[in-house]
């Protein structure tokens, strides 16, 4: 959560004027300041998480990566993220605080356990699943996947995204199923998704990891169900509860409980997505303007039952909503969950 001090205009205009005639060192003003709470605050959105509620998903890409100091703005900050956020997929990747690491980020690494450990906010490594590109193994080996398209290689893959996870103590792995005629797919993806089954999702030795599937153009097979945790369509630039519900049809062999649906703000984040209307017809939200299509995700829900959640890709450029910091994933986390604050 964000509080901003606003200083009035009248002192804003005689700041420099004052500061020259007493002090020639300048001051640094305070401009931007997170609300501090206490531990039954933490205690009680940590136990809020682990409740049966409308999950809220991002894709997160805007933490600080250069330098060692804290940047200013807490939109570049993992704790700056709103507190009522359940999973983040880091779309910049894990940030570590290895100096060695090419992803070496201190700040953003001890921001990540800070609001793992006392938000229960969860983080997973996002991949987009291609057997076309050479990955670094754990002992160093340089592995060409577009060489190995066999069983094998899938195993491979695998395992090289358990061990991103489970050595960087994060809370499981989001592959994105977007094959575009890559060799992964059908039921090689089926194989890669059973493979790092093992380890997380319902039928893992780590059931606590989660193992998630998010998608666009093609659908996921089938077969991936009972490994999967969340299915996360991509579901950018939905007008209307009817193209959500054909959304969820083409995957209903699943449970709507493991089905979550996205909006694109990397597109559409100025007025949180684009105009919405709802299975009625209803186009207006609480106040009698447009509604959008982010809060129309919040509150739509399948007519098979109640969804798992909902979310934004590049949820971050919400930070700088006109409204406030994260107004639109914010509000949209208190309408789908009216009974909890924000």
């Amino acid at each position: 959560m964000m509080k901003v001090k606003f200083t009035p205009l009248l002192i804003l205009i005689l700041a420099p004027f004052i500061v020259g005639s007493c002090d020639t060192e300048t001051e640094t003003l305070e401009i931007q300041q997170l609300k501090t709470y206490d531990s039954q605050y933490f205690e009680n959105l940590r136990a809020y998480k682990k409740s049966d509620h409308c999950l809220c998903f991002g894709w997160y890409a805007a933490y600080a990566t250069e330098g060692l100091a804290a940047p200013a703005s807490w939109g570049e900050r993992i704790a700056g993220l709103p507190d009522s956020l359940d999973i983040c997929s880091l779309w910049m990747g894990i940030p570590s605080n290895d100096p060695e690491s090419s992803d070496y980020s201190p700040v953003a690494y001890a921001d990540m356990i800070y609001v793992r450990s006392v938000k229960g906010t969860r983080f997973v490594a996002p991949s987009i699943v291609r057997m076309n590109k050479t990955i670094t193994l754990k002992d160093g080996t340089e592995y060409d996947l577009s060489l190995n398209h066999t069983d094998e290689g899938i195993a491979v893959y695998g395992q090289y995204l358990v061990d991103q996870v489970l050595d960087a103590d994060i809370d499981g792995v989001d592959l994105d199923y977007e094959p575009e005629g890559d060799w992964m797919q059908g039921d090689n993806f089926t194989k890669l998704v059973t493979y790092i089954g093992q380890y997380f999702g319902p039928m893992g030795k780590y059931p606590e990891k989660l193992l998630c599937v998010d998608f666009f153009g093609e659908y996921p097979p089938e077969e991936t169900d009972p490994y999967v945790n969340y299915y996360i369509r991509q579901a950018y630039a939905a007008s209307s509860a009817s193209i959500l519900q054909v959304e969820f049809n083409s995957i209903s062999w699943t449970s709507p409980s493991k089905f979550i649906v996205t909006e694109n703000f990397g597109s559409y984040y100025a007025n949180g997505g684009v105009a919405f209307t709802e299975v009625d017809g209803n186009k207006l939200t609480t106040d009698g303007t447009q509604m959008y299509s982010l809060e129309g995700m919040a509150r739509w829900n399948p007519t098979q039952g109640k969804k798992a959640g909902f979310g934004a890709f590049y949820f971050d450029r919400d930070y700088y909503s006109a409204k406030g910091p994260y107004y639109n994933m914010r509000r949209c986390i208190q309408i789908a969950n009216p009974a909890i604050g924000q």
